[in-house]
């Protein structure tokens, strides 16, 4: 009763109100109205053979039932002559189709409740993408065309049974009724209404069953149809990056082989370190890198909104050695003689 509660307060017998549960519930009950009604028949004939006086004779019941081995019912049937009684045999047997038509039945009451219990009780076996819809559809499809070969087998084997026990079909059989005198008539004929029952119930348990063939495979998830699992905070589940790990923010902090570096995939472009040549884009210039950055060069346009940079004045080496005066860049007197 703890175990109930627990279902209940869980909310677990929700699946029954979804129709993949509530089907499984008609398909369980439809099965047992078509094993029940063509497994549990029995059905008799009565027969009236009378002979010329002063031969007389009393009604004849014939009974007949599942699996209709029909081949082995006979009765006794007055041979309105000097010799012994007849014994007269019906025709046909159909007990593999009859049989075939109940196991099937059979086999649906026992798998229906066993998949409901296992939507309720073993709900991780039966999310998208696990063995437990697989096997569900697979069951589910061969049932279905188990039901669709079964009961048109077994309908043509009811026509044929009611061709076999009608009255005129039996007494056309015994030879006692062609002598001359002899009077034969059928008093009762056998109520077929049950089997008759059995094959609409089963050609409805092809319809359930094929219908549940859509909402089992949903159920797997092949195609894109599964419904995506949500986070267990309530928001969208984090996709997982081909390499393995879960992908991380733009903003924040990512770990590298040296240490922590920052990210500026959340700062505008205005703000972000100029990118070096060579170096990737949006990281700047790491220290100890042989990429720094230029001194803008004399001449060049200054910057926009700024002052313009002052340049460093350029040194001259002379040719002399190391130990050798600059010369002065401005002009000068060129010499005694250069007047």
């Amino acid at each position: 009763m703890e175990v109930l509660n627990q279902l209940v307060a869980g909310g677990q017998f929700r699946v029954v109100k979804e129709p993949l549960g509530f089907l499984k519930l008609l398909e369980w009950l439809f099965s047992i109205f078509a094993f029940a009604t063509c497994g549990g028949f029995s059905g008799s004939l009565r027969l009236s053979i009378e002979c010329a006086p002063p031969n007389r004779s009393a009604p004849i019941t014939v009974a007949f039932g599942y699996p209709f081995r029909l081949h082995q019912v006979y009765f006794e049937a007055p041979s309105c002559g000097a010799g012994p009684p007849e014994r007269v045999f019906l025709v046909g047997d159909h007990s593999s189709a009859a049989q075939f038509f109940v196991t099937v039945g059979v086999g649906s009451f026992l798998y229906a409740p066993a998949a409901l219990g296992g939507y309720l009780f073993a709900p991780q076996a039966y999310r998208a993408g696990g063995r437990g819809p697989r096997i569900d559809l697979g069951v589910t499809a061969a049932l279905a065309f188990l039901w669709l070969v079964s009961s048109c087998a077994w309908a043509a084997a009811l026509a044929e049974v009611k061709a076999a026990t009608s009255p005129s079909g039996v007494l056309a059989q015994v030879g006692g009724c062609q002598r001359p005198g002899a009077r034969c008539q059928a008093l009762g004929a056998p109520r077929t209404s049950g089997l008759n029952t059995s094959v609409v119930f089963g050609f409805l348990n092809l319809v359930l069953w094929t219908g549940n063939l859509w909402f089992v495979f949903k159920e797997t998830g092949w195609g894109g149809l599964g419904a995506p699992r949500s986070a267990p905070g309530g928001g969208p589940p984090k996709r997982p990056r081909p390499g393995g790990g879960v992908r991380p923010p733009r903003g924040g902090v990512r770990p590298t082989r040296g240490g922590l570096r920052p990210t500026w995939g959340g700062l505008p472009a205005r703000l972000r370190p100029g990118r070096v040549r060579g170096a990737p884009l949006g990281r700047g210039v790491r220290p100890g890198s042989p990429h720094l950055l230029r001194q803008p060069d004399v001449g060049s346009s200054p910057p926009a909104g700024g002052a313009v940079p002052k340049s460093r004045p350029k040194r001259r080496r002379s040719g002399a050695g190391p130990g050798a005066e600059p010369r002065p860049q401005g002009g000068g007197d060129r010499g005694v003689g250069g007047a």
